[in-house]
């Protein structure tokens, strides 16, 4: 028997297409339950890897109405243990764009080094690409990001970018026949994605286009964040 969905909250109560769309999408977490299902369908347990300052009862909440509201759907396996992955609809995809634009000003406005405390996972950043990134038609390839050593077991991270014609899509895996590619330890990362940040700890190879156009589309060029500091 499927969970009952939690109680719809307080509506806006406006007739605006913004405010509706609040309704839906303006909860704590549920745009970034949406960012870490981008690359693809995941267990409850890998979402609370991706989003570590979020309770489990928060978690459980907000995917039962996420999935009451037609933003998510939820599969359930036959399997032991029992197996449930939650993966995005077209509704919900259809927020990609808005997940970039959010990080266009996100870039512009508030992006500094790591604060104190903050929560450190570079594929937070990887997942807004397939939004973030707008390469020419002309350009196609894989590209593999790795983030050594970046998990409490000691595995690195791979990330799949596929370039083609004019899309971008991420996987969450290693390539062996990728175009080209990028690794770098977490340190190396947050300093090629911090404002002014620098390069000179990632290990490039490959295609020299491709890396460019995902490294320049990942960084932002400049920040505000000094100014309203």
């Amino acid at each position: 028997m499927s969970p009952a969905p939690p109680p719809k909250r307080h509506p806006y109560d406006q007739w605006s297409p913004d405010a509706r769309a609040l309704d839906l999408v303006g909860d704590k977490w549920t745009l970034l339950i949406v960012r870490d299902l981008v690359s693809g369908p995941r267990r409850f347990v890998e979402l609370q890897r991706t989003l570590p300052g979020i309770s489990t009862e928060q978690l459980r909440s907000r995917l039962n109405r996420m999935v009451a509201d037609g933003l998510l759907t939820r599969q359930r396996y036959r399997e032991v243990p029992p197996r449930v992955d939650y993966e995005l609809t077209e509704r919900a995809r259809d927020l990609i764009p808005v997940l970039a634009a959010l990080a266009r000003w996100g870039y512009e406005w508030s992006w500094t080094e790591p604060r104190r405390g903050e929560a450190i996972d570079i594929g937070a950043v990887f997942r807004i690409a397939p939004g973030l990134l707008s390469p020419p038609k002309s350009l196609k390839g894989t590209l593999e990001l790795t983030v050594l050593q970046r998990s409490k077991d000691g595995e690195d991270r791979h990330y799949l970018v596929t370039v083609k014609r004019g899309a971008v899509t991420l996987e969450e895996r290693a390539e062996p026949e990728a175009t080209a590619r990028i690794s770098g330890s977490e340190r190396a990362w947050v300093d090629a994605l911090a404002p002014e940040g620098t390069r000179n700890g990632l290990e490039i190879s490959g295609d020299a286009r491709l890396t460019d156009a995902v490294l320049d589309g990942l960084t932002p060029v400049v920040t505000r964040a000094a100014a309203v500091a």
